[in-house]
C-alpha cells in the first residue's frame, strides 16, 4: 500500500508547485492588471499577433469555455481585440491593441524575476524546463503549436 501514499506520488509534486509557481507571478502580475493565464494568452499574442482563438487554445490547452472569458476579459481591459478573418468568416482572429503591444515592455522582466524568486541558477531552469518538456512530450501535449 506504500504506493498510495500521498509522498509517493508523481502527480502532488506537480500540483503542489504549479499552485506555488503561480502565486509567485501574481505580485508581479497585479501592476499589469493581469492574472496568470491571462498572461499566457498574452504571451502567445506577444509572440505572434493576429491569432485564431482556436490556436491560442491549442497553444495553451485551454477549451473555448475557458479560454473565451479570458479573452473577454483582455478585450474589456483595452488590451486584446477581435475579428473574423476576412479569408474564413468563421474564424475568430484575435489580435493586441497598442495597450497590448506596450505591455509587453512592462512585462519583459517578469521571466527574470520569477527565476530569481524561485531562487534557481540559469542551469536549474533549463533542466527543470528541458524535463518538463520531455515529460509534456511523452504525454503528447507537445505539438508544433506548443513549446
Amino acid at each position: 500500500m506504500d504506493a498510495l501514499h500521498l509522498s509517493n506520488q508523481l502527480c502532488f509534486p506537480f500540483y503542489a508547485v504549479s499552485k506555488e509557481i503561480t502565486k509567485r507571478y501574481r505580485p508581479l502580475l497585479e501592476p499589469l492588471h493581469l492574472t496568470y493565464p491571462q498572461y499566457l494568452v498574452m504571451l502567445v499574442l506577444w509572440e505572434t499577433d493576429q491569432v485564431s482563438l482556436k490556436t491560442i487554445g491549442l497553444r495553451l490547452h485551454l477549451d473555448s469555455g475557458t479560454l473565451t472569458p479570458l479573452i473577454n476579459k483582455l478585450i474589456s481591459q483595452g488590451y486584446l481585440e477581435k475579428a473574423r478573418n476576412p479569408h474564413d468568416e468563421r474564424q475568430l482572429v484575435i489580435q493586441l491593441t497598442a495597450t497590448g503591444r506596450s505591455l509587453e515592455e512592462k512585462a519583459a522582466d517578469i521571466p527574470e524575476k520569477v527565476v530569481t524568486i524561485l531562487g534557481l541558477t540559469e542551469q536549474e531552469y533549463f533542466a527543470y524546463q528541458k524535463m518538463l518538456v520531455n515529460l509534456s512530450t511523452k504525454l503528447g501535449l507537445v505539438n508544433e503549436a506548443t513549446f
